[in-house]
């Protein structure tokens, strides 16, 4: 299994908006001017909204079939690149992106940025108001931030490491493709085993521990995606 993505989908930001938006497929460009004409609105996150962000991302992983950390993990990591914990001294480089749909939020999407570049790490959603599309106009809108930030690419994070409709991410992938974006290609992470017998007592045993761990983790998600925010 991959550990990081080797492959990734790269959207361009140097052309002006009217180009960046010619270049999607139709569908696509459809899917966001019909989000925006249902009422769906989106909103500059902060700190504030960062809980809400992870129960609707574990929600989102629990509908999806995936694992992810525990809410500690991305508070932790959303509030520091925020510029919120207290002994953050760098300047904020992340932003939270908020859908919503008469006052309640139906999706979101943590953008990070550095240098010329974005990067969409995280994102999620709720099932009601599914038909109104709120995950492509959140796209559009981080890629105006983006741009507005000065980034000239914007990292779409992450495509199936074999191109094949029967790959569980293959959705995500048509998903990004939508936007106009260049698929990159990269060597991917490479363990060197410097001590090939613990290697193999590695390799061996440690996708069990982190099997039986991943099974915790995802009754603990499961739970947290069906709290009343509330």
């Amino acid at each position: 299994d991959q550990i990081q993505f080797r492959n990734t989908v790269l959207v361009d930001l140097l052309e002006d908006e009217d180009q960046i938006l010619a270049r999607m497929k139709s569908k696509t460009r459809y899917n966001i001017r019909l989000s925006s004409r249902k009422g769906i609105t989106i909103r500059r996150g902060d700190g504030n909204d960062l809980a809400d962000l992870y129960q609707m991302y574990a929600n989102t992983s629990v509908r999806g079939d995936f694992t992810i950390r525990g809410e500690d993990y991305y508070l932790g990591l959303w509030r520091t690149f925020l510029g919120d914990e207290p002994l953050s001294e760098q300047d904020p480089i992340a932003q939270p992106l908020i859908a919503e749909y008469e006052g309640l939020p139906v999706a979101g999407a943590v953008i990070f940025r550095f240098a010329d570049r974005a990067w969409y790490l995280h994102g999620m959603s709720l099932p009601e108001h599914s038909e109104k599309m709120a995950p492509h106009l959140i796209q559009w809108e981080a890629m105006r931030w983006a741009k507005s930030q000065g980034c000239t690419v914007y990292d779409m994070w992450g495509a199936p490491d074999v191109f094949d409709e029967s790959d569980s991410m293959w959705g995500v992938y048509r998903f990004k493709r939508g936007y106009g974006g260049e698929l990159a290609r990269t060597m991917g992470a490479w363990d060197y085993p410097a001590k090939p017998f613990f290697y193999h007592l590695y390799t061996r045993w440690v996708p069990r521990v982190l099997n039986v761990m991943r099974w915790f983790g995802n009754r603990r998600t499961r739970k947290i995606s069906t709290e009343d925010p509330n």
